[in-house]
C-alpha cells in the first residue's frame, strides 16, 4: 500500500491565530486531510490572547517562538525575519512532497530555495500583493524594489499560485506571474461557526467592527462617523473587536469624541465574533481608497453576510460592487459625513424590519458562494495538480479522520 502524499504547509498564520490567513489555511489543512494527504504545518507559537487552540489531531503542527509588534502581530520586516531565518534550518530535515507556502514573499523565498534543492514543488498562496502594500505604506524607493524583486522571484518559481480574487489575480500578472500557473479560488468564511442561527451576543442596539484594525483600513471614520449621530440615538453603542497598529489612536479618537460610548473588547474567538455580528445592528467594513489595496474585499463581509447581518461598507468599488450585487448591505464614500447617514440608514432597516426579513437570504448567498470548505477543496484540486512524479495522488475525501493527535511525516 502506498504511502500518503506528503503536504507542508509554511506559513506564519494558523489557528488559533485570528486572522483571515490562518482561517484559510486551517480550512486548507482540513481539505488535504480529508483528501487522505498527510500533512505537517511549519508555524509560529500563537499570541497569548490567542482563542483556545482547536483540535488537531489529523495534522502535525509545529511551532515555533516569533517576535511579535506591539499588536501581537508578526509583522514588520525583524518579526518575519524572525519566522522566516528559523524556517530555513527547519525545512532542510523536513520530508515533502509539495509545500504551500503562505505570504509574505519572503517566506516564499526561503520555500523556495530549500524545494529547489530539494526538487519539490512550491505552492504560493497570495493572500494578497505585498509590493502594493509596502508601496501603499509609503516605503522607501529601495524598499519596494526589494520586494518587487522577492514577489517577482516567488512568482516565476512557484509550480502553482494561489490568488484570493480577480482582482489579486490582475495584480499578480501584473508582475509578471504566468497567468497558466494561477488558480483563483476566491476567499471564504467558515458558515458551520458564522451562521444566522448562533445567538446573538447582545440584545442592544449596536454597530461592530471584527478584525484588524490597520493603516489600510483607518475605521476611524466609523468613529468619527458615529460622533454624528450618537446624540440623537443615545442607546446605540459602537464595539471593535480585534487588534492592530492603529488601535491606540482609535481609543483616543473615541474618548474624545463620544466618551463612554465606544467600546474595545479585544482579540475574541471566531465563535464570539459570530454572535457580536449576528446581533449587530450593522458590521463595519472598509478600505482606504487609492492607496494600493483598492482591489480588497475583506473577510468581514463575508462574515457578516453568513450571519445574515447587514454590511456597511466604506471604501472603494470592488468591495462596494461585491456588497451591491449581492445586496449585503450599503456602500459609501470613504467620509465621516457619508458613513454617518449609512449608520441613519441602518438603524431604520433594524428598526422597521428590513434586517431581519433579508437575513436568511444573505447567509444563503454566503452558503452559496463563499464557503471556506468550497475554497479550500479547490486550492486542495490545484495543489493535487503539481504533485512531483511518484507521490500519491490526492484521492477521495476520507470518511473519517485518524484519532493520532501527532501523526509525523517521515
Amino acid at each position: 500500500m502506498s504511502r500518503p502524499t506528503r503536504v507542508l504547509i509554511a506559513s506564519r498564520l494558523f489557528p488559533p491565530e485570528v486572522s483571515a490567513g490562518a482561517f484559510r489555511l486551517g480550512a486548507l489543512a482540513k481539505s488535504l486531510v480529508r483528501h487522505r494527504a498527510a500533512v505537517r504545518i511549519l508555524t509560529t507559537t500563537p499570541p497569548v490572547h490567542a482563542p483556545r487552540a482547536p483540535d488537531a489531531r489529523a495534522v502535525d503542527v509545529r511551532r515555533w517562538p516569533v517576535l511579535r509588534d506591539a499588536g501581537d502581530n508578526v509583522r514588520g520586516y525583524v518579526q518575519y525575519a524572525s519566522y522566516d531565518a528559523p524556517l530555513l534550518l527547519r525545512l532542510i530535515p523536513t520530508r515533502y512532497d509539495v509545500v504551500v507556502a503562505e505570504s509574505p514573499p519572503t517566506t516564499g523565498l526561503v520555500v523556495g530555495v530549500v524545494s529547489w534543492l530539494k526538487r519539490r514543488p512550491v505552492v504560493y498562496y497570495a493572500g494578497d500583493v505585498w509590493t502594493d502594500g509596502v508601496i501603499s505604506m509609503g516605503a522607501p524607493h529601495a524598499v519596494v524594489s526589494i520586494m518587487r524583486f522577492m514577489e517577482r522571484a516567488v512568482l516565476r518559481h512557484a509550480a502553482a499560485i494561489i490568488s484570493v480574487s480577480d482582482e489579486v489575480t490582475e495584480r499578480l500578472v501584473a508582475l509578471d506571474a504566468d497567468p497558466l500557473k494561477i488558480t483563483t479560488v476566491g476567499n471564504g468564511i467558515d458558515t458551520d461557526v458564522f451562521s444566522p442561527d448562533v445567538t446573538p451576543a447582545s440584545e442592544g442596539r449596536y454597530f461592530v467592527y471584527t478584525g484588524t484594525m490597520s493603516e489600510w483600513q483607518q475605521p476611524e471614520v466609523f468613529v468619527r462617523a458615529f460622533a454624528q449621530i450618537a446624540a440623537d440615538e443615545p442607546d446605540v453603542q459602537l464595539r471593535f473587536f480585534g487588534q492592530g497598529s492603529v488601535e491606540a489612536e482609535l481609543r483616543r479618537i473615541a474618548e474624545d469624541l463620544v466618551p463612554g460610548r465606544v467600546t474595545f473588547g479585544g482579540v475574541i474567538s471566531p465563535a464570539e465574533s459570530a454572535s457580536w455580528i449576528r446581533g449587530a445592528v450593522a458590521s463595519l467594513v472598509s478600505i482606504v481608497p487609492g492607496i494600493g489595496y483598492d482591489f480588497a474585499k475583506p473577510t468581514k463581509t463575508y462574515a457578516a453576510a453568513a450571519t445574515g447581518t447587514p454590511v456597511l461598507f466604506a471604501g472603494p468599488e470592488p468591495g462596494a460592487n461585491l456588497v451591491r450585487d449581492a445586496d449585503l448591505g450599503r456602500t459609501v464614500d470613504f467620509t465621516s459625513d457619508d458613513v454617518a447617514e449609512g449608520m441613519r440608514s441602518l438603524l431604520a432597516d433594524a428598526a422597521d424590519g428590513t434586517r431581519d426579513r433579508l437575513r436568511p437570504k444573505r447567509a444563503q448567498w454566503a452558503h452559496d458562494n463563499v464557503s471556506l470548505a468550497a475554497v479550500a477543496d479547490r486550492v486542495t484540486a490545484a495543489i493535487s495538480q503539481v504533485l512531483p512524479a511518484g507521490a500519491s495522488k490526492l484521492g477521495p475525501i476520507a470518511e473519517s479522520t485518524p484519532a493520532n493527535p501527532e501523526r509525523p511525516i517521515s
